[in-house]
C-alpha cells in the first residue's frame, strides 16, 4: 500500500552537510505523520525526527536536535532530513517511515519503512 525510498546518503567529512530525501508511494500521504530513524550495527533503531501531516508538528530527538531540520512536500509526496555539522557518531544507516493518523500529530510507531540510506561522516 505505502512505499518509501530513501535517497540523499553518502560520504561526508566531519562538519558538512547532507540532505535525504523520501518519496513516497500510495494514496493518503498528506494524511501520513512521516519520521526518521537511524541505526547503527548492534545497537537499536532511534527515532530522529518525526513531522505530522502538515508539517505544524515536530519533534526532534536530544542526540540531533539543532543540527537536523525535517520537513515536508505534500504536493511531491515527499519528506526530507536537513543534516548539518554533522559528526562521525552520525554514521548510520537512515531510515524513512509512515503512519496513517487520524489527526496532525507526530507519532513514535510505525507500519511502513523504507530500505535504508548510508550515511558515513569521516573525521
Amino acid at each position: 500500500q505505502v512505499q518509501l525510498v530513501e535517497s540523499g546518503g553518502g560520504l561526508v567529512q566531519a562538519g558538512g552537510s547532507l540532505r535525504l530525501s523520501c518519496a513516497a508511494s500510495g494514496r493518503a500521504f498528506s494524511r501520513r505523520a512521516m519520521g526518521w530513524f537511524r541505526q547503527a550495527p548492534g545497537k537499536e533503531r532511534e527515532l530522529v525526527a518525526g513531522i505530522s501531516w502538515s508539517g505544524a508538528v515536530i519533534w526532534y530527538a536530544d542526540s540531533m536536535k539543532g543540527r537536523v531540520t525535517i520537513s515536508r512536500d505534500n504536493a511531491k509526496n515527499t519528506v526530507y532530513l536537513q543534516m548539518n555539522s554533522l559528526k562521525p557518531e552520525d554514521t548510520d544507516v537512515y531510515y524513512c517511515a509512515a503512519k496513517y493518523s487520524d489527526y496532525d500529530v507526530v507519532v513514535r510507531e510505525f507500519d511502513y519503512w523504507g530500505q535504508g540510506t548510508q550515511v558515513t561522516v569521516s573525521s
